[in-house]
């Protein structure tokens, strides 16, 4: 497998399938022509405990592991569950990650988000900011938490020669989103804030913060393909990526932000919600600005498809029929 592209036989076992990213990581893996996934529901497979990892794999020997599985949410979630958001993605990804390289796996995508970066990093953010500057203190455990994982894959593969490579995606969205709002992200809860206004008539809407931070969007769908994109290269064709001055880590965005105001707006248009919309400047905003730059991916051959205002149109289409996660 090192020296070779991924082949369409391959064993592909996706940790967490059944989330956002999992769901489209399958997807994308099923439309290029991958057959053999190997999946795991919570209930027969706690991906915390590295012995059930380890057996799993013994027993069923994947070439290729994509590691989507995190405990994730916005503002709210992080803010009231540090120690979750710490302990459990540490605990997946040490569990996955070292039960990879026991049994000899050497290919491992491991997915991430752009909260790694310093909070007042220079934008577009680059993969060499990384460890540059400050933490945004309302999703710092988080980060922290990812921030090990890029770190376990780099130390894995200088000192054993493995190649996993982690994936740095923008704010995602798309099928299967959570849309509880307690702990959804900022795109699939407005998506749900505006429906329920709309469906009970309110004149109003207040929403967290300011509205002025700028943001980026990247439909799932998006990432699945560069992720498939990626696992269609000889890990020798990376080059950079895998030495030891260089970590194994590639931002994927869509490459255009837009504010959380403009961005409620477009969303209020989509679902047809005419009410005010109101700013609590009261609650926090998070990073005021958070771009990727994905040079390094578009380098290689990889561009997003899906437009944010398409995009919306689908997302909420998908929370209409009925695909709301609460």
């Amino acid at each position: 497998m090192s020296a070779m592209t991924v082949s369409s036989e391959a064993r592909i076992f996706v940790a967490g399938h059944r989330g956002l990213v999992g769901q489209a990581m399958c997807r994308g893996l099923q439309r290029a022509g991958y057959r053999n996934l190997l999946l795991r529901t919570r209930e027969e497979l706690d991906l915390r405990e590295q012995g059930q990892v380890l057996d799993l794999f013994r027993q069923q020997r994947p070439d290729v592991v994509v590691l989507c599985a995190a405990r994730v949410g916005g503002i709210k979630a992080n803010a009231t569950f540090p120690v979750d958001f710490l302990l459990e993605n540490l605990q997946i990804q040490n569990a996955v990650l070292s039960a990879s390289h026991a049994c000899d796996i050497e290919r491992v995508l491991f997915l991430g988000s752009s909260c790694i970066y310093p909070r007042d990093c220079p934008q577009p953010m680059s993969e060499s900011a990384l460890l540059s500057g400050q933490l945004e203190a309302t999703n710092r455990p988080y980060a922290i938490a990812k921030i090990a994982g890029i770190e376990l894959c780099w130390a894995l593969n200088r000192q054993f020669g493995r190649h996993y490579l982690a994936l740095m995606p923008t704010n995602l969205y798309g099928p299967g989103d959570n849309y509880d709002l307690q702990a959804s992200h900022v795109l699939p809860a407005l998506v749900r804030r505006m429906h329920e206004a709309k469906s009970a008539g309110l004149q109003s809407v207040t929403l967290w913060g300011s509205g002025t931070p700028l943001r980026e969007f990247l439909h799932s769908d998006d990432l699945a393909n560069a992720a498939v994109h990626l696992l269609g290269m000889a890990p020798s064709a990376l080059g950079s990526l895998f030495n030891e001055h260089t970590p194994p880590l590639v931002n994927v965005g869509y490459g255009e932000e837009i504010s959380i105001r403009a961005l409620s707006e477009k969303i209020a248009a989509a679902v047809g919600y005419t009410g005010e919309i109101l700013w609590d400047t009261s609650q926090p905003d998070g990073s005021p600005r958070k771009l990727l730059d994905s040079t390094l991916l578009h380098s290689l051959g990889w561009a997003p498809q899906i437009a944010l205002d398409a995009g919306i149109a689908l997302a909420y289409a998908d929370f209409r029929a009925g695909a709301v996660r609460l």
